[in-house]
């Protein structure tokens, strides 16, 4: 006999000239093995109540029953799967019979006003056009054997359940004693070491005051220590900060002397460029009366050339001379950065600006001259040999006046060069001046953390103290020690905090 199914469901009674009710059977499936025929099965269907011992209904399905049941009910299946498809059905049932509407449950009708002859039990699903009835079993009641069966199985149930609950209690009872026993063993235990450890608390309680209070005094000494370092050291920064900013401004108002010095070269400059670019328009201007005397007179090509020639010697020159000009030009833009040792050196390039100012304004007035001359060749076309003889004297006597302006603007370059040089020099101490006072800057920073820092510790160390001191507070001895210990310390940390390099 091997058992399928087993639960209580929810099942509805309905009797003959008595109202519906619900009521709880244990609904069991079990599938029997006949050992005298080959393959043949029987399925029992029984029907209990755990609240009323005789009431038993039985039903035994061979498979030649199902197939009539299977014709009388047009059932789909085969015997080997009718009772999986019926006990899915009992499932659907069982998870349902909670719900207010079930759509699947169990009805048990009985044609007799009391459900004790034959019922049929059958699995109806409710929808919305009707109760469609899935399978109806016939079920009849139990006979006296069947009852007296399923009583004697029920009471060796009990008895089974009573010896394995006497059993049960009986090793609850051992355990309920040996609980006791270590409890009380556990309460004499406890007592027996609280009062062989209370002395070494005790002595353990006094070598901690004891350490305590040596703490107190390394910590008050370590403090007064470290203030008198960091008032050391921070007198000494205010006072290399001090010399540092009267440097600075030094260095500032040298440099706007410098920058000032340099504004009036710059704008001197610009006028010496103007009067080379007037020079070099009269310079083009004499090219071009030298090429009307060419076309003009062809007996005078060949002094006409040569004229030429001299004029291409002149603008050559003053090409030369405006590189020179462009060149003392960035030279005095350089100079921007000159500092208060070069306002000698820049009083003796003004004079020599005049000079060269003086020089060009020269070389202008002698190209002025060369004008007259040839314009005076155009008119005295007819003595052509006399004013040739005059025109070489003055080309003669312009040539020496610009070799000795190149002689001047050399020698005014070179003046130039050395000034850059000196210029450079004085940039350098001013880059080691500022890479000076950034160093200097960076270890005032560097103070402030440090004193933060040391301000920190010291407040850690006052917390220490007071921690401490309430600690001790509960010893009467010691009590005057601590409140001392404690008024002083915070008497010092009153005091101004400084640097505690010495310390970090």
């Amino acid at each position: 006999m091997e058992q399928l199914f087993s639960k209580a469901l929810s099942v509805s009674v309905r009797c003959r000239d008595s109202e519906e009710r619900k009521s709880t059977i244990r609904v069991t499936i079990d599938l029997q093995l006949s050992p005298s025929a080959v393959h043949k099965r029987n399925l029992h269907v029984r029907l209990t109540d755990d609240k009323d011992p005789y009431f038993l209904f039985t039903l035994s399905i061979s498979e030649e029953d199902f197939q009539s049941l299977k014709a009388q009910q047009g059932l789909l299946i085969d015997f080997g799967s009718f009772p999986q498809k019926f006990i899915e059905l009992l499932e659907l049932c069982h998870s349902e019979q909670e719900a207010e509407s079930p759509r699947f449950l169990l009805q048990l009708c009985s044609q007799g006003p009391t459900p004790e002859g034959p019922s049929s039990l059958s699995v109806v699903e409710t929808n919305a056009f009707k109760h469609l009835n899935h399978l109806s079993l016939r079920l009849s009641p139990g006979s006296d054997r069947e009852v007296k069966d399923y009583l004697a199985s029920c009471l060796a149930r009990l008895k089974l359940l009573l010896t394995y609950c006497c059993a049960f209690l009986q090793t609850l009872c051992e355990k309920s004693k040996e609980l006791e026993k270590l409890r009380s063993e556990w309460t004499s235990q406890t007592s027996s070491l609280s009062s062989r450890y209370s002395d070494e608390l005790q002595s353990e309680r006094e070598k901690a005051l004891e350490l305590q209070r040596r703490l107190q005094e390394q910590a008050d000494q370590l403090r007064q220590e470290l203030e008198s370092a960091h008032r050391s050291s921070s007198q000494q920064l205010r006072s290399r900060v001090g010399e540092l900013e009267v440097s600075c401004r030094e260095l500032t108002e040298r440099k706007y002397k410098n920058e000032s010095a340099i504004r009036d070269l710059r704008m001197k400059l610009v006028a010496a460029e103007e009067e080379g670019q007037r020079s070099k328009q009269q310079v083009l201007s004499l090219r071009r009366d030298n090429s009307l005397l060419d076309s003009q007179v062809h007996e005078k090509e060949r002094a006409l050339s040569q004229l030429q020639m001299r004029a291409a010697v002149l603008e050559q020159e003053i090409k030369d001379k405006e590189l020179l000009m462009s060149r003392t030009k960035d030279v005095l833009e350089a100079t921007q950065q000159q500092k208060v040792s070069l306002e000698e050196n820049a009083v003796g390039k003004d004079a020599q600006i005049k000079k060269l100012e003086a020089t060009v304004k020269s070389l202008s007035e002698e190209l002025l001259k060369a004008n007259n001359i040839i314009q005076k060749l155009q008119t005295e076309v007819k003595s052509l040999v006399g004013k040739i003889k005059v025109k070489n004297t003055v080309t003669v006597s312009q040539e020496k006046v610009l070799q000795e302006t190149t002689e001047k603007l050399q020698s005014a370059e070179k003046e130039l060069h050395s000034s850059r040089q000196q210029l450079g020099t004085k940039e350098q101490q001013m880059c080691a001046l500022k890479e000076q006072l950034e160093s200097t800057v960076q270890k005032l920073n560097e103070s402030r953390e440090v004193l933060k820092t040391n301000e920190n510790v010291i407040s850690w160390l006052n917390k220490q103290l007071n921690e401490r001191q309430m600690t001790r507070a509960t010893a009467p001895e010691p009590a005057a020690a601590a409140a001392a210990a404690t008024s002083g310390a915070k008497v010092r940390l009153q005091q101004p905090h400084k640097s505690l390099r010495s310390f970090i």
